[in-house]
Formats: structure tokens, sequence, C-alpha cells
């Protein structure tokens, strides 16, 4: 695949990115060095091998649930800057 300036302006187009003509240069030539990279890749033998959706054979790998104990109502609401014995407190963020 040929990588050209009409590639780039149209890719930075796509994009809504703007570029001087050093950005541009830059760019065409790592774009290049990352099609070749993955050309390369097409080059090899990948008979037998099986495709790979994770790259962890691993399924729901999920620990143990296990209740436990918690904080005590009075344990949170001793550290709150206002509460009504019950509840938190907090400053009112919806006005009608």
């Amino acid at each position: 695949m040929e990588v050209n300036d009409a590639l780039i302006d149209n890719l930075s187009n796509l994009a809504r990115l703007e570029f001087n003509a050093t950005e541009k240069e830059a760019i065409k030539k790592d774009l290049q060095r990352m099609i070749h990279f993955v050309e390369k890749l097409g080059e090899l033998d990948t008979t037998g091998v099986e495709p790979l959706l994770h790259m962890s054979p691993e399924v729901n790998v999920l620990r143990e649930d296990i209740p436990q104990g918690s904080v005590t109502r009075q344990a949170a609401l001793s550290s709150a800057p206002a509460t009504d014995g019950q509840y938190f407190e907090v400053p009112r963020v919806i006005r009608k």
C-alpha cells in the first residue's frame, strides 16, 4: 500500500486534524512503517495455530463471595461533618 499526501489528507480530514508539511512527512513515514510491519506479519506461517479471542484461557476468575461484617451506622456517621443522627447531611444541590 502506498502512503501518499492524498491518503494523509484524507485521514486527517476524517480525524478532524490539521498538520503542517513537516508533521505530514513524519506521519507519512510512521504510517508506512506500520503498514510494512503488518505486511511482515502476513508472511508468517500460521497453519495449525488456533485463533484467540483472549490472551488467557481463564474464564470468569472471581474470588469467593464471602459475607463479612461492615461498618456500623454509628461508626460511619461519627466521621461525617454533618448528620441528623441517622443519615448524612449534605448541602442542597437542586434548586427549584
